[in-house]
């Protein structure tokens, strides 16, 4: 009997197209993968329950971490959990048999239990204190609001929350703070939804652009995810499957023009690079030339789904090699 066969662990919720990324990479015995935003381990788990794989599972958050030591446990052997960034994801497993694998998959931004715990500081709909950083280190969601100018402050909203009302809200911030500190989600809610429109039955909250632009910033999350795709290259053997979930046109967008870039296609692989084609050999060749969206089975189950799109590629035989003149280091 397969270790496959033999445990069977059932996790907390089940993570957004997990069939759709099931299928793209696969999982059969004798695989190396890598879930690189481990959160709940939904994707790992659903990995090691079908498949008598090896699994190596990433997450910079320390509560992710400690959840997972159970499944740990569970999948002995066949399942190594790493406390970090996923920019760092080479570093992470130098040395370990997940140096070179045969599928990697990214499901970006927040989880689920971090919305759901007031204390993170991540939701408007939950009042807790305003931090919003995955890890407990640098600087927090409070610190950039009652601190950055106002300009500054209309910038990250604007870059990263894509916010039209941006300026108005920034100004609305400073004007807020100088009778006292703006400490808590639900004050910042508050200033918020003063000033904004109220949306239309249906449309999301005015507050949620504001709050994902915060936390992208305080993060780093987009230059987090450009070096972490970078790496994909390396530590991807040939014919190895890249699969990734975003839920917003940011996050997208770079997973977009990566793997068009890296696909020989015109594109451009970072946002810091102006448009370009490619001419050495591809690296990648897309699996997706659009990217594939949750059912609406799925987005009736789960709200979460509705804004999410799933990207994959496979790694050709083009050997790696340093990545500056294709938009990523």
């Amino acid at each position: 009997m397969s270790g496959a066969q033999k445990t069977r662990y059932v996790g907390l919720h089940t993570p957004v197209m997990l069939d759709e990324v099931s299928a793209a990479l696969r999982p059969e015995a004798g695989k190396m993968l890598i879930d690189a935003t481990f959160g709940n381990g939904g994707y790992s788990m659903h990995f090691l329950n079908i498949a008598d794989c090896h699994v190596a599972a990433l997450d910079r958050d320390p509560d992710a971490i400690a959840r997972g030591q159970a499944i740990v446990q569970a999948f002995s052997g066949r399942l190594s959990l790493y406390e970090g960034s996923f920019s760092a994801i080479r570093q992470m497993v130098a040395g370990s048999n997940f140096e070179q694998v045969d599928g990697i998959v990214f499901d970006l931004g927040v989880c689920s239990t971090q919305l759901d715990q007031a204390e993170r500081g991540f939701s408007f709909r939950l009042d807790g204190p305003l931090d919003m950083r995955m890890t407990p280190a640098g600087e927090s969601a409070g610190d950039v609001i009652n601190s950055y100018k106002e300009e500054q402050i209309a910038d990250i909203l604007w870059r990263y929350g894509e916010e039209r009302f941006s300026r108005r809200i920034a100004r609305a911030i400073v004007k807020a703070r100088t009778d006292s500190p703006i400490a808590r989600t639900g004050q910042l809610a508050e200033i918020i939804h003063s000033v904004m429109p109220r949306p239309k039955p249906g449309k999301p909250d005015s507050a949620t652009r504001t709050f994902q632009a915060l936390r992208i910033h305080v993060n780093q999350e987009l230059d987090e995810l450009e070096h972490a795709l970078a790496a994909c290259v390396y530590l991807l053997k040939p014919g190895g499957i890249l699969a990734v979930v975003s839920f917003h046109s940011l996050e997208d967008r770079i997973v977009k023009q990566f793997m068009a870039g890296m696909s020989g296609l015109r594109g451009r692989p970072s946002r810091h690079r102006p448009d370009q084609e490619t001419h050495s050999p591809p690296l990648f060749a897309l699996v997706t030339r659009k990217p594939v969206l949750p059912s609406s089975a799925e987005e009736l189950a789960n709200p979460r789904a509705r804004s999410a799109k799933l990207r994959v590629a496979r790694r050709t035989d083009t050997p790696a090699t340093p990545l500056p003149n294709r938009g990523f280091s």
